[in-house]
């Protein structure tokens, strides 16, 4: 009976990651994470990253910042103190800075050219929603020790030393944050300095995969097919470990349930696949849309399918005969 459990466990496992369509935009990374992954978090007692602020949701991904919930006490910009981001806990210029489209032309120009920057910043396990004060201080810096800045922002324990480039977050996302850093870098086979990989282990040790972290990583993996090693405990980062890189190849490639579908389209004489235009959530056919070949190459999002179009929020464009 055990080992039926097991084989059927995973079976089910190999079947869920097969029809896992993870996010091919930030832009829809964001609604995706929104919808699927933290719809019900807005007034849980974790809150946002950084300071753990409730949020209200407006509008498809953002929120509306309750600086009572936690204390918050705006430093410099009221605008975004007043709003949540999508912070990617490994910064995208991190994810770029180490590949050649960055250096030829910055994140424009990877977002245009390159599909697995694209795949690194539309990664679920890297997003959570953040002040937005805080995520714009914060900006490209590493996760450090900041002990010698005085608060910053009321009672947020998160500090940002601008002087030494580095942000210290609250004792209470310090194991997340590093087991996610280590999921990128391990993923996307990215260099990380000796003294980096020393802290993070040690916030790894000090603070234990939560509850909520392991719910995280069963959302998330529900959607992008695979789960974060470093919180099911599949792998473990140690000194001078080497990134497998497993994500640099599967990222570019089709997902296999989407190959599927394209498979099935080919065989019913259907030619092209459907392409959306993540700005305005309007998606083309390659036969009888005059638009089809208009949307911009960084604006455009491919579907198997119209049912696959539809359940991502697109809606057909109103010319295609």
């Amino acid at each position: 009976m055990k080992k039926l459990l097991c084989a059927l466990t995973l079976a089910f496992s190999v079947i869920s990651a097969a029809f896992a369509t993870p996010p091919a935009t930030f832009s829809e990374a964001k609604v995706v994470a929104k919808q699927k992954i933290y719809l019900d978090q807005a007034n849980s007692a974790l809150g946002e990253l950084y300071c753990g602020c409730k949020w209200t949701w407006v509008g498809k991904s953002g929120g509306r910042i309750d600086p009572e919930s936690c204390g918050y006490q705006t430093r410099k910009q009221q605008n975004r103190a007043e709003r949540t981001e999508w912070e990617h806990i490994v910064p995208a210029w991190t994810l770029g800075n180490q590949r050649q489209c960055w250096k030829s032309g910055g994140r424009e120009n990877c977002v245009d050219k390159d599909p697995v920057f694209r795949a690194m910043e539309a990664n679920l396990f890297n997003l959570y929603p953040s002040v937005g004060e805080v995520n714009g201080d914060r900006s490209n810096f590493n996760y450090g020790m900041a002990s010698g800045v005085a608060p910053q922002y009321g009672q947020c324990t998160t500090r940002v030393d601008f002087n030494q480039r580095a942000a210290e977050p609250r004792d209470e996302v310090k194991g997340l944050v590093a087991r996610t850093t280590f999921y990128m870098f391990d993923r996307y086979k990215l260099n990380m300095s000796r003294q980096q990989q020393q802290l993070l282990m040690a916030w790894d040790k000090q603070h234990p995969v939560s509850a909520w972290e392991k719910e995280r990583n069963r959302r998330i993996a529900a959607v992008m097919g695979h789960s974060n090693p470093f919180v099911t405990g599949e792998r473990h980062w140690t000194q001078g470990y080497k990134p497998v890189g497993d994500g640099v190849v599967s990222n570019i490639a089709a997902s296999p349930a989407r190959a599927a579908s394209q498979a099935t389209l080919a065989s019913a004489g259907t030619s092209g696949l459907i392409i959306g235009n993540q700005k305005s959530h309007v998606y083309h056919l390659a036969s009888g849309c005059p638009g089809y070949a208009q949307v911009s190459a960084k604006n455009q999002v491919t579907f198997a399918s119209e049912v696959e179009a539809q359940a991502a929020g697109y809606r057909k464009a109103g010319n295609c005969k």
